[in-house]
């Protein structure tokens, strides 16, 4: 393939990252995704031939720093599917008619799951991971509207704190080492790899915490409503595909880290190889009443905390229909994965109720 060639040459941005189409029948598809480990599952589909497998002809979209950079694009029309979770929920609010389709991190059986989380302090901070009210007065650092948001908030609350007493700083994961380094912050909270890198960059930094499942992570193959009901079927092979790139992913978690490498620039190998290790903890496409019972809690958190002024109705923004044929038609994809409990699984006109 064209694409493994450009990827082995270290052109990887300089090309287009795209299947390539040897059959006029392959069915064009532009996603996006974050600059983020967990949302390896999609170049890994592209590189290892999925999308082709299953009539695909997929472009991915150079990785944004953040899921609201993505969603901007969606709406542009620079992309017809995108990666995101927690943006999602302000998008919503603000208009945007999306619908969650399936997973790209998370977890179908069980409702608590951030182990891709991590809560990163300088030396000398004296937050401490024995007593979280050590949060007092400090600043930290996060990504507003991002799932990222979403963590510090619940530890915030864990640690019996008011927001009122912690400063919280509104900055771009890739950015949030810089500031540690400099003493701009105390802290930070971020998806993997930067927790990582943080502690290989900045003298004496230290992990606090490491996921605890204080929140239900989100992380959603999101398109707008009338896009996904006219493209039905290729969402199917869409999602079809990445679900046998997470099962690779999993099994192959020290290559799927090298693909890693190849997509977030500067990525250290060892470094992607310890977030690897977190990530296919969350690698589950499949969608479950869980995954609306943590749409439903973040909705509601952000809303009691005063960071959206309403809430919705999170059966009118999931379509579980796609990746629900997939996991029919297909459950050897997902035959390593934890089985569903009963009283979580869902089938189409599915309605969950808090």
């Amino acid at each position: 393939m064209i694409a493994r060639l450009a990827l082995a040459l270290g052109l990887a941005l300089a090309v287009p990252l795209a299947a390539v189409a040897q059959d006029d029948d392959l069915i064009k598809l532009n996603p996006g995704m974050v600059s983020s480990i967990d949302q390896l599952g999609l170049p890994i589909a592209l590189e290892q031939g999925f999308f082709e497998k299953h009539g695909l002809d997929v472009t991915i979209a150079n990785p944004y720093a953040t899921g609201v950079d993505s969603l901007n694009a969606l709406q542009a029309g620079e992309v017809d599917v995108v990666q995101v979770g927690v943006p999602m929920i302000g998008a919503v609010i603000r208009g945007m008619d999306l619908v969650a389709l399936g997973n790209y991190s998370g977890n179908a059986a069980q409702l608590g799951s951030d182990t891709t989380m991590a809560l990163v302090a300088r030396e000398g901070s004296g937050i401490s991971a024995d007593d979280l009210s050590t949060l007092k007065g400090k600043r930290i650092a996060a990504s507003f509207g991002t799932i990222n948001h979403l963590y510090v908030l619940a530890l915030i609350e864990a640690a019996g704190l008011g927001l009122d007493e912690v400063t919280l700083v509104n900055t771009p994961p890739p950015d949030m080492t810089v500031a540690l380094l400099s003493g701009g912050i105390d802290a930070f909270v971020g998806w993997d790899p930067w927790p990582i890198v943080a502690q290989r960059d900045v003298p004496g930094a230290y992990e606090v915490v490491r996921g605890g499942n204080h929140i239900s992570y989100l992380g959603f193959n999101v398109a707008l409503r009338n896009w996904a009901e006219e493209n039905r079927e290729t969402l199917e092979k869409f999602l079809a595909a990445l679900s046998e790139a997470d099962q690779w992913m999993r099994q192959n978690p020290k290559d799927a880290a090298q693909v890693a490498t190849r997509w977030i620039p500067g990525l250290d190998p060892a470094v992607a190889e310890k977030a690897m290790e977190y990530n296919i903890q969350q690698a589950d496409r499949r969608l479950s009443a869980n995954n609306y019972a943590a749409l439903h809690a973040a909705v509601s958190t952000l809303n009691r905390l005063g960071f959206v002024d309403r809430v919705f109705d999170v059966n009118a923004h999931i379509d579980p229909r796609p990746i629900l044929a997939v996991m029919q038609n297909h459950p050897e994809l997902f035959s390593d994965l934890p089985p569903i409990p009963a009283e979580a699984m869902i089938s189409e006109g599915f309605v969950y109720k808090p």
